[in-house]
């Protein structure tokens, strides 16, 4: 069997309110659609209403925000004192959205206002001291951050010691002293009673102005949805009205660099939706902030000239391809370094980029299910840095706060921690963690949760329930894609696409229907299909092809039950994916230790001495899996093993050295010929002319080989530091006197069974299942 990658949690379905079920037939919205809708929370026919057409009117007021009055008259007073404002902002896209919001607000009631993007590799994040001291410096009389300063207090104390004041617009957490600011924007404020708080940095940024501008600046919203989905915070409540009204702003409005770099990616206006940004204009934007300046962003928003629109985004796609390759690069190197019996990850190396490596460690964790430290050295600092990202059942903040002191710069939040520390205070880190995890009897070996949302039938997959389906949009955070669990069907038209194989299509067929799925990074596993009954969770889309639309199922995670045979006979490492973790090789012949020293990581074997003794080991080391690696004379021995010892995986490699059953026993005429031409030699130097007494003989090396043996077990040779000769007058002895006569008799027959059987039948004989 084949274990999911993730704890599927089936979401339980509950008979529908009669009252509720009305307002559903009134909406003409699906049973099925109500039951989703339902477990979202969406309940009676107001909260339906607010999902499902959310307007301006659902947009709360920005003066229940604490402070905002007080922010707001500053902002007013310095710009009819014509005072130059700065905005501070971020290097990520929340950040360059934010930034440009604020900055259109204040240029739109006449401010005079500059911003600055600080560079995560010289400024870090939030407010530096420096760049304040060079700002007053110059003349700037109030500073606006946005999307950072909650946590900023050596810096804002600098401004506020100056006389400069400085209003904080932030929605990261909230540290327990705030920093001395004039006015701290924040959506949960501990004074304040704003009703929302999970806003992202450009939420915070549209309140302020709001409340400047006396209106809802609707021509705001495009920025405000890319921002916020891009921020992956929670899409549901305020931030789900204004993403929606800002996806119809992003199709309709006449943003320059917006559209262009929309019309890059390749996508049309029209069509842009909440997968557009998180997958495609997100990362983009994120990509600056990753490898260098970030204020080309703001540019690029803020442009009216096609043609500066033009090149930035052709600089924003140098920077986003250089991402990728960066992040494709330090991730193989990654996962070279990874031990997969710890609990956690952790790895470092020299010269590996930092503004890349959260994605790694997401990358990592993904794969894994296992919390995932990332960490660049810096050799000449003696500290490394990092990011980290966990799983649920794992709070990566709460364990490393209670090691603060091992770090000089840490933060971050349940899921995700960034940290800079020295380099001899990596160990203690991974030793804390390590003891963390089994004092607080944390279990990491059944990998994320995976939420299922309901289980259906191949026949229910219908391009309609698609098309239902998108009312629930936009997706995200606390709104995600339906996931189903689909059971009982089988798989059919198995292969491997894209570049080096690493994607998996199939069909899912069940009584007479099919659904065409495809398995993304999942290549290496086509051989889990194979055999065994296998169920799929997913997300449903349409597939449209030449005018044609068909539903296909995005393979999230599957598992397959029963046992499971796994055929890499004949195979190469180049062909075939060999498989390490929780697996014993077992080894019949000890000299077949080549094919494993071959592999790219040599794994555990065990040499065969007997039955009992092999299936001792298997139970000792919890072994999950096998291999056999070579044939053994015994067929019997492979089966007795992997049913004593209850193994439900089994690879069967079955490298013969000697290719019995292909050369055979030896015919009496072979026979014949080899005595003559021994009778005939004094001696023969077999070590080097082996070769060409078989081309002599015309008899293949490997059998001549084994009948050589044969004659010297019985006496008709003798050999001695690879000088074969004859006997005189050797005793006349049948060949089926001969040991080894007889073992390749029975290795003939063995391989015939299992090199050449199809891997149906060994699976039914080896668990002994019945037709």
């Amino acid at each position: 069997m084949k274990k999911a990658k993730c704890t599927w949690r089936i979401q339980e379905s509950i008979i529908l309110p009669e009252e509720y079920s009305a307002i559903l037939n009134e909406q003409k919205i699906s049973p099925l659609l109500g039951q989703l809708l339902w477990n979202r929370g969406i309940k009676n026919a107001e909260q339906l209403e607010v999902f499902l057409r959310p307007t301006v009117e659902n947009i709360y007021d920005p003066f229940l925000i604490y402070d905002m009055t007080k922010a707001v008259e500053r902002i007013q007073t310095a710009v009819a004192n014509g005072e130059q404002i700065l905005i501070y902002g971020d290097y990520d896209a929340d950040g360059i959205t934010s930034t440009t919001v604020m900055k259109e607000a204040i240029e739109l009631i006449g401010g005079e206002v500059d911003y600055f993007i600080p560079n995560r590799f010289i400024h870090g994040y939030g407010p530096n001291q420096a760049v304040f001291k060079e700002k007053i410096e110059a003349g700037t009389q109030l500073i606006i951050t946005v999307d950072n300063g909650v946590a900023g207090h050596e810096a804002i104390s600098y401004a506020s010691n100056k006389g400069i004041d400085v209003i904080v617009t932030d929605h990261h957490e909230l540290p327990n002293v705030l920093p001395p600011a004039f006015a701290i924007i924040h959506p949960k404020h501990p004074q304040g009673d704003y009703p929302f708080g999970d806003l992202a940095g450009v939420g915070v940024a549209f309140k302020v102005a709001t409340a400047l501008l006396g209106e809802l600046p609707l021509e705001f919203l495009d920025l405000v949805a890319v921002g916020t989905i891009a921020d992956l915070v929670s899409l549901t409540d305020e931030n789900r009205a204004l993403v929606k009204m800002g996806i119809e702003m992003i199709r309709t409005g006449e943003r320059i660099g917006l559209a262009t770099l929309i019309q890059t990616i390749g996508v049309k206006k029209e069509t842009v939706n909440e997968e557009t940004i998180g997958f495609a204009i997100g990362p983009r934007l994120n990509a600056l902030g990753r490898l260098g300046e970030a204020a080309p962003g703001v540019e690029l928003m803020t442009t009216f000239d096609e043609e500066e629109a033009e090149s930035i985004v052709e600089h924003i796609d140098r920077q986003n391809n250089e991402r990728k390759e960066i992040v494709n690069k330090i991730t193989q190197e990654a996962f070279e370094r990874i031990d997969s019996k710890e609990d956690v990850h952790i790895v470092a190396k020299s010269g590996w980029h930092e503004g890349v490596l959260g994605i790694v460690a997401g990358r990592i964790m993904q794969e894994t299910g296992k919390p995932t430290i990332v960490l660049t050295i810096n050799n000449e600092s003696g500290t490394a840095k990092g990011s980290g990202r966990s799983v649920s059942a794992f709070n990566l903040f709460d364990s490393l706060n209670e090691v603060r002191e091992l770090f000089t710069h840490f933060g971050g939040h349940h899921m995700a921690a960034g940290m800079t520390l020295p380099i001899e205070n990596i160990e203690k880190m991974k030793e804390h963690l390590q003891n963390y995890i089994i004092s607080n009897g944390i279990d990491l070996s059944q990998g994320q949760e995976l939420a299922i949302d309901e289980q259906l039938q191949v026949n229910q997959a219908t391009l309609s329930l698609i098309q239902q389906l998108s009312i629930l949009s936009p997706f995200g955070t606390d709104n995600p894609v339906p996931n189903f669990l689909f059971s009982g069907a089988s798989v059919e038209q198995v292969r491997q696409i894209g570049t080096d194989n690493a994607h998996l299509k199939f069909q899912l067929k069940q009584e007479g229907t099919i659904l065409d799925a495809i398995a993304f990074q999942m290549g290496n596993q086509a051989d889990e299909l194979a055999l065994g009954k296998s169920n799929f969770v997913g997300q449903l889309s349409i597939n449209e092809w030449n005018g044609n639309k068909k539903p296909q199922l995005m393979v999230t995670d599957f598992s397959v039950e029963g046992q499971q045979l796994f055929d890499l006979r004949g195979k190469t490492k180049q062909q075939k994916t060999f498989p390490s973790k929780d697996t014993l090789y077992i080894l019949f012949d000890k000299n077949s230790r080549t094919f494993i020293k071959e592999l790219p990581n040599e794994p555990d074997t065990l040499e065969f001495s007997s039955v009992e003794s092999c299936v001792k080991e298997i139970k000792k080391q919890q072994i999950k899996q096998l291999v056999f690696v070579d044939c053994p004379i015994d067929s019997e021995q492979v089966r007795e093993v992997v049913q004593e010892a209850k193994i439900d995986r089994v690879y069967l490699i079955l490298y013969s050295k000697e290719e019995a059953y292909l050369n055979g026993v030896g015919t009496r005429e072979q026979f014949a010929k080899l005595y003559s031409f021994v009778m005939q030699q004094e001696q023969v130097d077999v070590r080097y002319k082996l070769n060409a007494v078989a081309n002599y003989l015309n008899i293949p090396e490997k059998l001549l080989i084994y009948m050589i043996q044969v004659f010297f077990e019985l006496g008709f040779v003798t050999i001695e530091n690879g000088v074969l000769r004859k006997m005189d007058k050797p005793e006349n002895r049948p060949l089926t006197e001969s040991d080894i006569y007889q073992k390749r008799l029975k290795k003939i027959k063995t391989e015939e069974f299992l090199l050449y059987s199809d891997c149906a039948t060994l699976q039914q004989w080896l668990w002994n299942k019945e037709e």
